[in-house]
């Protein structure tokens, strides 16, 4: 979800071109692994969201750089990142305040906000109506273990249990336990949180110590997301379109 309130105005932009510093993650760095949630069904809101026409990770040409050199470090433990939202743009942002203030709340809505309401979220620090993903500066991601099983795939129709469950029982990501599913809305989701075993708390460590060598700072939030300061700049709202 959105965190860093960024200010800035909306920067028009093409949908057949990117910002001249922008650029599509898998030009940067095929290997690294991507799984767009807010381009599908796979999210908290169980639909795209506005501007997400392909499941593309798009960041500053700089952040794309640093996460290359974080998977090279990776790669040399049979580990790899795991994209889950990059650029967002702002028409999605709204999409979520306008999701928040809906008046609605279905039993998919809170596996992602076990213990909150959604209208909450904003005074809560989950989302924003300004968002550093927006500017292209920060991601969410995690860590794939590719010596592991991740065969399991989402499920629609299955009713799982909240994000908060054991990794069994919540719905599958295809990466390493860290305690709580993505985007998951709970102080269980606070990066330093006492409340998950040894093994989460290292795989938590390890993330972010790898991000940090590269210069980029966690969210305390959300144990996902992570920024590279002094990389942002205005909001844009270009849409996400395929890669060519």
């Amino acid at each position: 979800m959105a965190i860093a309130l960024i200010p800035g105005a909306i920067s028009p932009a093409f949908a057949q071109n990117l910002p001249g510093d922008f650029a599509f993650l898998r030009d940067i760095d095929p290997t690294i692994i991507q799984d767009i949630r807010y381009a599908g069904a796979n999210n908290f809101m169980g639909r795209p969201l506005a501007g997400y026409g392909a499941a593309e990770c798009v960041v500053k040409r700089e952040v794309g750089l640093r996460l290359k050199a974080v998977q090279q470090e990776l790669a040399r433990q049979r580990l790899s990142l795991k994209m889950f939202d990059c650029y967002r743009p702002a028409r999605a942002v709204a999409d979520m305040v306008a999701w928040s203030k809906n008046g609605t709340e279905t039993a998919a809505e809170r596996r992602y906000n076990p213990a909150f309401s959604k209208a909450d979220l904003f005074r809560l620090g989950y989302i924003a109506t300004h968002s550093g993903h927006s500017t292209g500066a920060a991601v969410d991601l995690t860590l794939v273990d590719l010596g592991a099983d991740n065969s399991h795939k989402f499920d629609p129709a299955r009713d799982y249990a909240d994000c908060t469950a054991p990794v069994a029982a919540r719905a599958p990501e295809g990466s390493v336990d860290m305690g709580t599913g993505y985007d998951c809305s709970d102080l269980k989701a606070h990066t330093a949180t006492g409340s998950i075993t040894p093994a989460q708390r290292r795989w938590r460590a390890m993330l972010v110590a790898a991000m940090a060598r590269q210069g980029f700072a966690n969210y305390a939030k959300e144990w996902w997301h992570f920024s590279l300061p002094r990389a942002g700049g205005p909001a844009y709202d270009f849409p996400i379109v395929r890669a060519r």
